[in-house]
This record gives structure tokens, sequence and C-alpha cells, in this order.
């Protein structure tokens, strides 16, 4: 829970994802500056130090601007990276979206988000495409995903944190992600790029766990991964954005085959 140091991490994995040729660089959710995972194992009253720190720990957008947008640049590397905020006059990073429905006790530390911020973005570096993020189980919801579809979303960014760390989640976490996963890409014609946290001893001695990180192609082919261990990784994988046309002929989720 260092913004400064994670900060650092996200410029050293920007300029490494840059030397291997990777187009676009996608973290897990809330990267900066981690998932408060504390949320789920105290007591409220106990939780107030806590949740004090993370929110000195959270971006402030008129502060001193950091590194890793020079680092795109310089590279040519996209990303998708998710910050914890906090708003200052009303001022958000750019092309930013901000998370629709925080989940269960998410609400103690997040607000709710708008569905004007679903938006896609181009992104050039040589070819332009439409990419998107959800985070965590906004991909479940029905009208957020249609409103990608609408905008012509080529690759989908989903962001997670590491929910089998979670007691009682162990059997079932990353079963529903695969699941949604695939579901997304098959049902919206979209590439997935999907990462997830992990988590050590950092932010408790007391828990680990995985994720479930891979690339999915929109006919569920997974490309990369899956990775679920306990370390961390960096999957890679090279798509044709030409083979979504191909997939089109069979489903279109925002044309011939989108209902009435």
């Amino acid at each position: 829970m260092d913004k400064e140091a994670t900060t650092q991490k996200v410029i050293d994995l920007i300029r490494q994802a840059g030397e291997r040729g990777i187009r676009l660089l996608v973290f897990p959710e809330t990267f900066i500056p981690d998932i408060p995972y504390f949320i789920e194992c105290y007591p409220p009253l106990k939780q107030v130090g806590a949740i004090a720190l993370y929110a000195e720990q959270s971006v402030v957008t008129q502060a001193k601007k950091s590194g890793h947008p020079i680092s795109c640049r310089e590279t040519g590397v996209a990303i998708s990276l998710g910050v914890s905020e906090r708003m200052a006059g009303g001022f958000t990073l750019f092309n930013s979206q901000i998370n629709l429905q925080p989940t269960y006790v998410e609400r103690a530390v997040w607000a709710c988000g708008s569905g004007a911020t679903l938006k896609t973005y181009k992104t050039g570096m040589g070819i332009t495409w439409e990419a998107k993020c959800l985070c965590c189980w906004e991909n479940t919801m029905h009208l957020a995903r249609q409103a990608l579809v609408e905008q012509n979303e080529h690759i989908h960014a989903a962001a997670w944190p590491a929910l089998s760390v979670l007691a009682g989640f162990e059997a079932v976490a990353d079963i529903q992600i695969e699941a949604l996963m695939k579901s997304h890409a098959l049902m919206c014609q979209t590439f997935v790029v999907c990462a997830s946290s992990y988590v050590d001893e950092g932010p408790i001695s007391a828990q680990e766990g995985r994720g479930w990180s891979a690339v999915v192609h929109p006919f569920c082919e997974v490309l990369a991964g899956p990775h679920t261990s306990e370390t961390e990784c960096m999957l890679e994988a090279e798509i044709e954005l030409r083979e979504l046309a191909e997939v089109k002929v069979w489903i279109d989720a925002a044309g011939h085959y989108k209902a009435a």
C-alpha cells in the first residue's frame, strides 16, 4: 500500500513490456495502491486506521504527474491501469472510467460511478483499435457490456482482484472469472485480456491467493495462460484483429445478431 513504490513498479513494467514488443499492457484491478483486501477480513471499527491510510495512498489527480504517461509515449505501449482516486475538485485521470458499482464491503472505500464513463478509446500505435476495461463483477452487467458492444469494442481489458483468496470463494472464484471472460469474448465478439492480482504477505499475512489471468479469443480459445499460480507473471499473446470480421460473420452483437 505504497503509491510511490507501486507507480515506479508500473513504470518498470511498461518499459519491460516495451522491450518485449507488447502493444497493450493490462494491469489487475486497482493496481495503485492495490486492492484493499483488509476490508474483507475485519469488523468495520477495526478498519478505520487502514481505510484512512488507504485514502492517503490513493491518487490525487491535481498532484504532480506520475511518470507512466511519459513511459507510454517513450515505449509505444498503451496501458489499462486501475487506480484508487481521491477526487479533488472533480478532476479525474485521463481516459478514466469510474467503477460503476463497488461490491459489498467495497462501498466502505469507494463511491459508485456513472455510466457516462463507459466509453471505448481509440489507440493508435500504427493501427487503430477500440479498447475498454471493466473491473471485477462489472463484467456481469449486461447493459454495461452492451454499451461497449455498441461502440465496436475490439479488445476488452478485464481487471480483477484475486477473488480466490477470500474464504468461501476458493472453489468458485477462478471458475466464475473464466466463464465470464469466455462469455464476454463470444457474446461481444472481442478479444479479452484478463489480468488478476495475486496476494502474498504484503496485504495481510493470513491471506494467500492466485487469481485467473489469460488472453481469450472471441471464440473462447485461450491464447495465453491461464496463469493461476502464486507468482507474479506477465502473460503475452499476439492477436489478429482481422479475425474479428470472421467471427462477426457468425455472430454480431451490434449488427445482424442484435435483438430488436
